[in-house]
């Protein structure tokens, strides 16, 4: 553990001193969050209106909780990394370092969110509370939760953005299967959160990494409850374990794969 402690401390320093080119991409949220902060007012035009159980500032907040996560993880840069690596042939040098290649590639990309989302995160507070306001009902002792579960979308995630980086083991380019992963993200969870589409879909929905992502850490800071919580954090955990022994056995194939090819 103590070689990943030093990968996470030598980006997490790294980050620190290129923190003003992460507050370029501050611009690009403002644009998104505006968009969307207008959308929701035009729709929301009764006033007390609820849709799919959201109020105007719940809606509104949940967009701007997914879109922090988005922004603040850039959970592309880890997936990027691994599908260069292999596709350039570096995976060959990498795969005999004293640790494993895909811990470390989430090593470095928590040092990264670590720095990234904590600014995005002050971004979206600043901007929520001039333009909407204050979280409806927002429980200020029940940060921690919320919290551990942001954490744990972000893993997740990466995980298995990581999974989906694996299979340029077998094929030239994976980026179209990140492309389609992505997209599912951001419609189902992101822009729209799970209440908002058909009942007969919602159960579907909960059964696949979109609601342990961005929805499950966005409902908890617009709408907490313990029992919510729990059941968002076991499913978490469900999925991070399936999707880390996945991201295990698809590195150690590829890795046979490799050795038997000749490297």
């Amino acid at each position: 553990m103590r070689k990943y402690a030093v990968v996470y401390r030598s980006v997490l320093m790294e980050n620190i001193q290129y923190a003003a080119n992460i507050a370029m991409g501050f611009f690009n949220y403002f644009v998104f969050i505006f968009i969307f902060i207008k959308l929701w007012e035009y729709m929301y035009r009764t006033p007390g209106e609820l849709i799919a159980g959201y109020t105007k500032e719940q809606m509104i907040w949940y967009v701007m909780m997914t879109e922090m996560i988005l922004f603040g993880s850039n959970a592309g840069s880890v997936a990027g990394e691994a599908a260069g690596d292999i596709r350039s042939g570096n995976i060959a040098y990498l795969i005999n370092k004293p640790y494993h290649y895909t811990l470390y590639l989430l090593t470095k990309y928590t040092g990264e969110w670590s720095i990234r989302l904590p600014m995005y995160a002050a971004l979206a507070a600043v901007i929520g509370r001039v333009m909407v306001g204050p979280v409806p009902g927002f429980r200020l002792t029940a940060v921690w939760a919320m919290a551990l579960c942001v954490i744990l979308g972000l893993t997740i995630n990466a995980v298995f953005k990581l999974c989906i980086s694996l299979i340029s083991f077998w094929i030239e380019d994976a980026t179209p299967f990140q492309w389609l992963y992505d997209k599912l993200i951001l419609v189902v969870g992101v822009i729209f959160p799970v209440e908002i589409f058909p009942k007969t879909l919602q159960p579907l929905f909960k059964l696949t990494p979109i609601y342990t992502v961005c929805y499950g850490p966005a409902k908890l800071i617009v709408d907490f409850s313990r029992e919510k919580c729990l059941e968002i954090l076991a499913a978490q955990l469900l999925y991070l374990a399936a999707g880390g022994g996945l991201m295990f056995l698809i590195y150690r194939k590829g890795a046979k794969k490799l050795y038997v090819n000749g490297g």
